[in-house]
């Protein structure tokens, strides 16, 4: 153990961290992260209420008028989409969270313990994820009282939930670099507005593409929500109706989805190190 000197105090620095020492600390703020949420149940609006109110007005209010290519359940369709967008709204939660963090100055508190810098990151990702589990958990309950069931076998079923989890943390990865670039909590709201409400519409979440005009058929196509929604409904087994044409992201969904899970991820998390490192420095 040494200490590194500042000009008003003096910081213990761990030079050989113990083995596990690193682990030890991430529970820790997945520990806090979550302790907050019997105190602060409205942090879970956005995985629990928001995803019950999607599937009961677009299931009954679209699922009126529109008429899926080939026939197929209206609500066994959405329920893919329903998924996809919530999860999607993980990267905003995230990053409210993150920039509400740096406003209180306790990121900067964290920086002045001796523990890996990472392991602050690290541990508000793993905390999101498992609020994200919750909201798979709800929308499963809420599609499955209102017609949707998955209709592959348990392997296929499994498949899909561990997409959906991939792609939840995609999400947050994303939303960690976006709180530590932004500086304030409506910024951050705005992002949502800005980035994934048009993800999540131009595309094959509530209505089939077939119809769409030419150019906004081509953004939807390759919009990566478009292939998490189709793989997703091909690995449930649900209604997956695709344009004879349908581009490669389409056609081969499931990879697709992996190719931009992956992406997103490497891509949210180098960044976000880059970025909280880089901060760090400046201090």
């Amino acid at each position: 153990m040494s200490t590194a000197i500042s000009d008003n105090f003096v910081v213990p620095v761990a030079t050989r961290p113990r083995p596990g020492k690193m682990l030890d600390e991430v529970s820790v703020f997945v520990w806090r992260y979550l302790s907050h949420i019997p105190r602060l149940p409205e942090r879970l609006l956005d995985v629990t209420v928001q995803p019950i109110m999607f599937v009961l007005l677009f299931g009954y209010i679209f699922g009126s008028a529109v008429l899926l290519p080939g026939g197929g359940n209206y609500r066994a369709f959405l329920m893919a989409g329903i998924f996809v967008q919530t999860l999607a709204f993980q990267a905003i939660t995230t990053a409210i969270g993150l920039v509400a963090d740096m406003d209180a100055a306790v990121v900067d508190r964290f920086r002045a313990l001796p523990i890996a810098r990472a392991s602050i990151l690290i541990g508000r990702a793993i905390a999101s994820l498992i609020e994200g589990f919750l909201g798979i958990a709800v929308m499963a309950a809420c599609g499955l009282l209102v017609g949707w069931a998955p209709m592959n076998g348990p392997i296929e079923t499994l498949a899909a939930l561990g997409l959906l989890v991939f792609f939840a943390f995609a999400m947050i990865s994303v939303g960690t670099f976006v709180g530590l670039v932004v500086r304030s909590v409506g910024t951050a709201q705005t992002f949502g507005f800005v980035l994934i409400f048009p993800l999540s519409f131009a595309s094959n979440a509530f209505v089939p593409i077939d119809n769409m005009p030419g150019w906004l058929r081509v953004a939807t196509d390759w919009n990566p929500v478009s292939a998490l929604v189709a793989a997703v409904r091909e690995l449930f087994g649900n209604p997956n109706p695709l344009p004879a044409d349908a581009a490669w992201p389409l056609a081969h969904a499931v990879a697709a989805s992996l190719i931009w899970c992956t992406a997103l991820t490497v891509a949210g998390l180098g960044l976000a190190i880059w970025r909280y490192a880089g901060a760090e420095r400046s201090r």
